[in-house]
Order: C-alpha cells, then sequence, then structure tokens
C-alpha cells in the first residue's frame, strides 16, 4: 500500500470515527502508539474534521457573538495546531530521507509533502460531506445531479492528488527531488509580531 493510500484509509476511518458522536468537543480516541506517523495523520485529520464542524457552527445567522468570538479563537488556534502537525509530518520525511543522496540534477517541489498532504486530509472532509449531500432525501433531483457532479470532481481530484504526492515521496527517495522545511512563522497568534498585542503592553 502506497503512502497515499494509507492516509486516505487513515482519514476515512477518522472522519468516521468523529461521526460516531459529531460533536466537536468529544475526546479523540488515537488509536496508533504515539510518535508514529499514523499516530501524528490521526491527530492531524481529527483537528481538520473538528475545525469543519467548528466553521459551519459559526456561520449560524443567528449566532450569540459572545459564543461566536471563543468559536473563533478556538478555530485560531486550531490553524496553529494544523500548522505544527504538517511541520511533524515533514519532520518525518526529513529523517526518512536523511540519508539520501541527492542528484546534482535534483530539483525542489513547489511545496513540501506534508502540505500537499494537509490538502489530501482536507480532501477527504470535502467528499465525506459531498456524499452525504447526495444521499439527502429532504432535497431534490437538482440538488442531487449537482451534488454527483461535484462529488466526481473531488474523487478524481483526491485521485491526481495521491498520485502526485507517492511520486514526489518517490522521487524524493530516488534524489531527484530533494525537500525543505520552512517554518511557517505565523505572526498573528506570537504576543511579540502582532502589533495588536505587543501594542497592549
Amino acid at each position: 500500500m502506497s503512502f497515499s493510500q494509507e492516509a486516505n484509509r487513515l482519514f476515512d476511518a477518522v472522519i468516521k470515527d468523529y461521526h460516531k458522536t459529531d460533536d466537536v468537543d468529544a475526546p479523540m480516541v488515537n488509536p496508533y502508539q504515539p510518535q508514529t506517523i499514523e499516530c501524528v495523520l490521526y491527530l492531524k485529520n481529527w483537528i481538520d474534521t473538528v475545525q469543519w464542524h467548528l466553521e459551519d457552527i459559526i456561520r449560524n445567522p443567528e449566532i450569540n457573538p459572545v459564543e461566536a468570538l471563543t468559536i473563533k479563537r478556538r478555530i485560531d488556534k486550531s490553524n496553529q495546531d494544523r500548522t505544527d502537525l504538517v511541520e511533524r509530518i515533514d519532520s518525518y520525511f526529513l529523517e526518512k530521507y536523511n540519508n539520501v543522496k541527492v542528484k546534482s540534477s535534483a530539483v525542489i517541489n513547489t511545496e513540501s509533502p506534508a502540505w500537499a498532504i494537509d490538502r489530501l486530509s482536507i480532501l477527504a472532509l470535502k467528499i465525506y460531506h459531498m456524499q452525504q449531500e447526495v444521499k439527502r432525501t429532504d432535497v431534490d433531483k437538482a440538488h442531487i445531479d449537482a451534488c454527483q457532479k461535484k462529488l466526481d470532481i473531488l474523487l478524481e481530484q483526491r485521485e491526481d492528488l495521491s498520485s502526485a504526492i507517492d511520486q514526489l515521496l518517490k522521487d524524493i527517495e530516488n534524489g531527484d527531488r530533494y525537500m525543505k522545511v520552512y517554518k511557517q512563522m505565523k505572526m498573528y497568534n506570537d504576543p511579540n509580531l502582532n502589533p495588536i498585542l505587543y501594542g497592549k503592553k
């Protein structure tokens, strides 16, 4: 099984696990051993799934403004956690391919493996929720047909992205491509870099 196949299987399982309760406050039960890449991928997609539903909740036009602000702060923290996990996934690949002899003709990719895997995780969520729309019985055929077309595109996109990820990993393993990890250096959560925060000192 290729890395992308394993990731897709795992992401689908996480989303299924979450929807057993469909509760953004439900505790996560990660079935994988700590420090394994499977454990990190499970956690990554769980955070993505919770954030997906927080983004739905905050768009309720009747939401209490105080509750909305609380959720917005929670989403901000979630975004930071997601970024941290992407960097952990890239660190895994850096270590895995640390001894590869990079060819003089090697080129760098536009994005690291982990950021492509991040998109794969979000695609799994889009596919799951579009499938739910296709299954609805309270809408007309036009809605179902439109959602089915979108679902077909999402499934094709996942196939293409999965293939690209596996090819990228193969190229890195063969020394045809090399990777670098640039820390995201997000500024809005840092009290020393966000002028709104350090201006309050």
